[in-house]
């Protein structure tokens, strides 16, 4: 685990009720160097919250539970750390932007208040410090500091997603969850709000996690992306090289539900059926009953994780297990 600055490996989360589990992470493994940005792209219900949940030590008490596997960051396991020492690490050196900023932000305190606080429980400063460090990250994702004692009502969704992602950013974390930052947004907002993440990720030199449905907003910000369905990492790579030759059906099937320019199509070709069940997985490859090259094999056998030469792939084709239609359209 010491050379890299997160290593998740074979992690497992589930969601156990009275009626049900629910496997909502299955096995996955990822792992990242320090100022790296990787994006995690799937449907919703694929796991991508659950996985940044898991990392954060957020998962819902006492449902959400970790399995198995191990989340390694700067050289410890994050999954046996108590509760204390998770703390001291939350928001301080892992930090994470929430889906929905409307509701990140406490409507009855001020957003450098809030801010501030974050810097006064990690740090050893005084509150006129945090107050002044507060200023500045406002300053920093373009806020004026003259708006620090204003209340989230005051702001606009796009402003508001700025003061959360300041909250993140105030203590200058080493690694940065942002889940979903840009879906309340308008396009406008949204190209202006990613462009500022990048850029803060280069200044801070932040490893950054961007979670998405979105194959275009993780393109403008992510150098690796992990392709994630029903719990499990389909694909995972260099961003250019899945966007020029996707490989696994699932990611196949993501880039033809998308409309293009430089193609003449009067239809789309959208993924048929729906994400399964968590709580009732298929048997074999997870994909197989909405794959369009799927064989006989695929309903009764786990693919593995087989890596080329510039990524890693779980289907069975290229384990020479079953030979389709597949194999021409990628030489």
């Amino acid at each position: 685990m010491a050379d890299k600055q997160l290593t998740i490996r074979d992690l497992r989360v589930a969601y156990i009720t009275e009626d049900e589990t629910v496997h909502a992470v299955n096995g996955i493994t990822l792992e990242m160097e320090e100022g790296e940005s990787l994006g995690i792209v799937g449907e919703t219900g694929a796991g991508k919250t659950t996985t940044a949940l898991a990392i954060m030590g957020l998962l819902p008490k006492p449902t959400g539970q970790i399995q198995g596997g191990s989340i390694g960051f700067e050289g410890k396991d994050l999954t046996q750390l108590p509760e204390e020492e998770m703390r001291k690490i939350r928001g301080n050196r892992i930090s994470m932007i929430f889906q929905d900023p409307m509701t990140s932000l406490n409507p009855i305190f001020s957003v450098g208040d809030q801010i501030a606080e974050v810097i006064e429980i990690h740090n050893d400063v005084s509150r006129e410090e945090a107050q002044k460090r507060a200023a500045d990250m406002l300053e920093l994702v373009g806020i004026p500091q003259g708006r620090m004692r204003e209340y989230p009502h005051q702001f606009s969704g796009g402003m508001k997603q700025r003061v959360v992602i300041a909250m993140a950013l105030a203590c200058k974390p080493r690694l940065l969850l942002a889940d979903e930052p840009t879906t309340a947004l308008d396009v406008t907002i949204q190209a202006q709000v990613l462009r500022m993440m990048r850029g803060l990720r280069d200044q801070l030199n932040t490893s950054l996690i961007l979670i998405s449905h979105d194959l275009g907003v993780v393109a403008q910000i992510c150098r690796k992306v992990a392709i994630m369905y029903a719990g499990e990492i389909m694909e995972y790579g260099n961003i250019g090289d899945i966007f020029e030759r996707p490989l696994h059906p699932y990611t196949e099937g993501l880039f033809n539900s998308i409309p293009r320019l430089d193609l003449d199509r009067e239809r789309l070709f959208p993924i048929t059926g729906l994400m399964p069940d968590p709580s009732r997985l298929p048997s074999g490859c997870v994909f197989h009953p909405r794959c369009p090259y799927a064989g006989e094999a695929c309903s009764r056998q786990v693919p593995g994780i087989t890596e080329t030469a510039d990524r890693k792939v779980m289907c069975l084709m290229y384990e020479g297990v079953i030979e389709n239609q597949m194999r021409k359209n990628h030489g």
